[in-house]
C-alpha cells in the first residue's frame, strides 16, 4: 500500500505517531515519586604527617588528591616541618587520604602520620593555607 504525503500529513497532525516509534502510554495518570536522596554521614579527621613533608609540593598535592576524591578541607605547613590537614566528607572519601598521606608525593619522605576523629563542621572547598 502507498501512502500518499496529504494522507501522511494528516495522521501525523492528528497525534499518530511516526514509523518506527513506540509510544507508552499508562492506564491512568503517572504517579507522583518525590526523589529521595540519602544522607551520607560526614566525617572529619584531622592528619599531622611527619618526615620530610615541607617543600615537596605536599600541600598542593594534598589539594588536587582531596579535590579529586570530593573531600572538603584544608591544609598547611606547621612551624615544626610537620604538615597539617583536615579532611571532611563521607567515610570511604575522608578514608582515603589518610592512606595517601602515608606515601604523599613522590618527593616526599613520609615517617609517621597521626590521625584524629574530630566533630565535622560542615566544610566546602578545599584549601591551602599558608
Amino acid at each position: 500500500m502507498v501512502d500518499s504525503t496529504a494522507a501522511r500529513s494528516r495522521r501525523l497532525s492528528a497525534g499518530w505517531p511516526r514509523a518506527g516509534r513506540v509510544t507508552h502510554h499508562a492506564p491512568g495518570p503517572v504517579p507522583f515519586h518525590p526523589v529521595v536522596r540519602k544522607r551520607h554521614p560526614v566525617v572529619r579527621k584531622r592528619v599531622v604527617v611527619s618526615g620530610l613533608v615541607q617543600g615537596v609540593s605536599f600541600r598542593y598535592v594534598c589539594q588536587r588528591m582531596a579535590t579529586r576524591h570530593g573531600v572538603a578541607g584544608w591544609v598547611r605547613n606547621r612551624p615544626d616541618g610537620t604538615v597539617e590537614a583536615v579532611f571532611e566528607g563521607s567515610p570511604d572519601q575522608v578514608g582515603q587520604m589518610p592512606r595517601w598521606a602515608r606515601q604523599g608525593p613522590s618527593r616526599a619522605i613520609v615517617r609517621q602520620v597521626t590521625v584524629h576523629d574530630e566533630k565535622p563542621e560542615g566544610l566546602s572547598g578545599f584549601v591551602v593555607r599558608a
